[in-house]
């Protein structure tokens, strides 16, 4: 058991003893006790206050009491108006890491057979362009989301749904068919969806350069963008998709495929996958049938000119367009699509879809639609509504040509991590294989402890440089105490030393507070997997390693004489260096064991 559990569990007895008030010992969840006041653990005694009908001090006292008398675990106490300070007996912190050492998947657990199932939806890309760096926030959250989860118990599924029709990707077909020569990923040497989206940009650039001549001759913007034959084509090339046309529907799939190994490299480098990938090209029909279905149920409702809508106004919203009075789809028609058939492929007890904040009245409206539709899990679906990501310079814009490309982005930081860490002297020694494995792990790792740090609600601005710096809440500071930690512990066992009994030493202070922090990592994965917040793990990791350095720092651990205290503190570098890689491990970081 935990020691908060056992300061919980004691202090409700103590209450029942004392005041004659059943507690609940999970409603009493104590805190680590500021570093300005003595103890470990702090408990407020405000809820007892009333029935104990005196002052708050007093009965913290009382209550502080009966634990050092009756709970072999406390050895004191202090009180600071309705605070109660407790002060766990040192010899009893070795205990709790004796616990850490011996529980093989310590902060985790494993999902059982009749676990809730989970999908976690995202990346969920178009085939017009490559991924860029908007992408890599959202496909970093999802997949570390759908770790924590797991972690928490829970059975999931990871998904992604490919946007691989409409008008967009009609604009990058008909740019290649007009401006590209029959160029392909072999014959350019480009991953391919770079070369499709270098399609997209070129339509784009001959669009604008339509609209600026037919402004010239006298039009209005408006009157050009409707009257530009650049998009016209593309409008004719939409339509003989939806009609099925044998030459439109093979360059589309050729090009697609283009995109999908393109994407696939790019997946395998961030260290991400999925369980289940669907294409809107695929669900879009199922959406409309679902919505014809509900139509005729007198779910919805049509309007003269043939178009399906439904009113939300009872829920406090508008009326939502579903097909268009041409029989059309939208956006969220496909979204009901989709859902139907996850619904008939698993039998989905929650479902988290991984999408930026723009699209929060979106999420709202669907689930109102498929819990109306049927759906048991509609109306409890999850938005993980997450901020956007921006460069220091600013927004990015796909058409134009401007985003951040993911590709370039890894690879510079790995090139990044490589030239800083040779600076620094810490690939020297190493072969060349050992150099390149350290400078991927660190340039990764960087990039995805950086957009993962922060709270996932908020904006964020990456600052490539910053990320990749050794010092302060970085992943490479992590990575680097990591390594150092494994550099005492395979010095030890080269040295034979060898694991003594250290449950009769008495811990000092930095050895307590680093048990007390290993000990809170189950709490910290468990409310990073109610709160849907990878940073709680992250800077939990890095709190970590700055509390391991602040003892390594204080303690001497291969030249320490005492081979009990010797064991303790190779036991308390073991059990971090596990933690930490644990953690890491969660957001899909890797830890380098030489560095």
């Amino acid at each position: 058991m935990s020691i908060d559990k056992v300061i919980s569990a004691a202090v409700a007895k103590a209450v029942e003893a004392l005041y004659g008030i059943p507690v609940d010992p999970a409603t009493i969840v104590p805190q680590a006790t500021r570093k300005e006041f003595e103890g470990n653990l702090t408990v407020m005694v405000f809820p007892w206050v009333k029935a104990a009908r005196k002052a708050p001090e007093a009965v913290g006292a009382e209550i502080g009491q009966w634990l050092v008398d009756n709970e072999a675990a406390v050895s004191g106490f202090n009180t600071v108006k309705g605070f109660l300070n407790i002060t766990v007996t040192p010899t009893y912190w070795n205990g709790v890491l004796a616990a850490i050492e011996a529980d093989e998947a310590f902060g985790t657990k494993k999902p059982e057979a009749d676990s809730p199932l989970v999908m976690v939806e995202y990346s969920s890309p178009n085939t017009n362009k490559p991924l860029h760096l908007g992408h890599l926030r959202n496909i970093l959250l999802g997949s570390s989301l759908a770790n924590i989860l797991t972690a928490c118990g829970n059975r999931v599924v990871k998904t992604n749904i490919v946007n691989d029709r409409g008008i967009h990707i009609c604009k990058s077909m008909l740019a290649w068919k007009k401006y590209f020569d029959g160029a392909t990923p072999e014959s350019t040497g480009k991953k391919g969806d770079h070369l499709v989206g270098d399609c997209y940009v070129a339509f784009d650039k001959h669009f604008k350069e339509e609209v600026k001549a037919l402004m010239e001759q006298g039009m209005t913007e408006d009157e050009a963008k409707a009257g530009s034959p650049l998009m016209a084509e593309a409008r004719e090339m939409l339509r003989l998709w939806e009609e099925g046309d044998p030459e439109v529907r093979a360059l589309w799939e050729k090009m697609n495929q283009w995109v999908y190994d393109g994407f696939d490299t790019s997946y395998r480098r961030m260290g991400v996958d999925f369980d289940k990938i669907y294409y809107e090209s695929k669900t879009y029909l199922d959406g409309k049938a679902k919505v014809l279905e509900g139509l005729d149920k007198g779910l919805l409702y049509k309007k003269e000119d043939g178009s399906v809508w439904a009113d939300l106004t009872g829920e406090g919203l508008d009326h939502k367009l579903l097909l268009r009075s041409d029989g059309t789809s939208v956006y969220m028609t496909q979204d009901i699509g989709t859902a139907k058939q996850r619904f008939d492929d698993y039998p989905i007890d929650r479902m988290i879809y991984v999408v930026g904040n723009e699209q929060n009245y979106h999420f709202q409206v669907l689930s109102i639609l498929l819990d109306r539709l049927g759906f048991k899990w509609g109306k409890d679906l999850v938005h993980f509504s997450y901020g956007m990501v921006e460069l220091p310079e600013g927004k990015m814009k796909s058409r134009e040509g401007t985003v951040v490309d993911a590709d370039d982005l890894m690879a510079d930081m790995v090139a990044t991590a490589r030239e800083v860490s040779q600076q620094l002297g810490k690939l020297d020694g190493l072969s060349d294989e050992e150099i390149a494995d350290i400078a991927e792990t660190v340039g990764l790792g960087a990039l995805k402890y950086f957009l993962l740090k922060v709270d996932p609600r908020k904006n964020m601005t990456f600052n490539p440089r910053e990320s990749i710096d050794f010092n302060g809440n970085t992943g490479p500071f992590i990575q680097y105490t990591y390594a150092r930690i494994r550099s005492v512990l395979r010095r030890a066992e080269e040295a034979g030393m060898n694991k003594a009994d250290y449950s009769a030493v008495s811990p000092n202070d930095k050895e307590i507070a680093l048990i007390q922090r290993l000990g809170d990592f189950p709490s910290v994965v468990a409310e990073a997997g109610k709160s849907y917040s990878p940073a709680l793990i992250a800077n939990y990791a890095y709190d970590l390693v700055k509390e391991y350095n602040q003892f390594y720092h204080d303690c001497s651990i291969l030249r320490e004489t005492d081979e009990n205290v010797r064991s303790l503190r190779l036991a308390l570098s073991d059990a971090t260096a596990r933690t930490v890689k644990t953690a890491m491990g969660l957001l899909g970081i890797r830890v380098p064991e030489r560095m």
